[in-house]
């Protein structure tokens, strides 16, 4: 059976993203790069990467297309501390949005999630997961505290 590996679009910034998004997300690598010269500083054509294990390539393709929020890669966080650390690095010079969305610098959305959220916003207290949900609605970064105290109704 084939694999499946999402190719990313950039307009010239491939190997700089590469380069941030393999320090920041764990078990991940840069395994090539592709250039369309022999000099070394030509850039990239193509860069394939791993993300915690899964194949990327990043293609610098040109300013044709740019990303949207229709895709997104979501990062599920054991603990406030890994909320923080991927809110941290990916907003730098990008953009915060709600609900645990944000942009990167270069575009890209991402969901930063708490493994937590979905026992909170679908948990069997329907009235809790009404008020995590409501208290989720106000958030940019996700704060799993105020959202387990929500829950709660404290």
């Amino acid at each position: 059976m084939g694999s499946i590996t999402p190719c990313l679009w950039f307009d010239g910034q491939a190997e700089e993203a590469t380069a941030l998004y393999t320090s920041v997300v764990r078990n991940s690598r840069i395994v090539s790069l592709s250039r369309a010269g022999q000099e070394p500083d030509t850039p990239a054509l193509t860069v394939s990467f791993e993300l915690d294990g899964q194949p990327f390539v990043a293609l610098n393709g040109g300013p044709l297309y740019t990303f949207t929020e229709a895709v997104s890669f979501q990062i599920a966080c054991a603990d406030q501390s890994e909320v923080d650390h991927y809110w941290t690095a990916l907003t730098a010079g990008g953009e915060e949005s709600r609900c645990g969305w944000l942009k990167d610098r270069f575009g890209l959305s991402w969901q930063i999630v708490p493994t937590v959220l979905p026992s909170l916003i679908g948990g069997n207290d329907a009235e809790g997961a009404q008020r995590a949900m409501a208290a989720m609605l106000g958030m940019g970064k996700l704060d799993i505290a105020a959202l387990e105290a929500a829950y709660r109704g404290r």
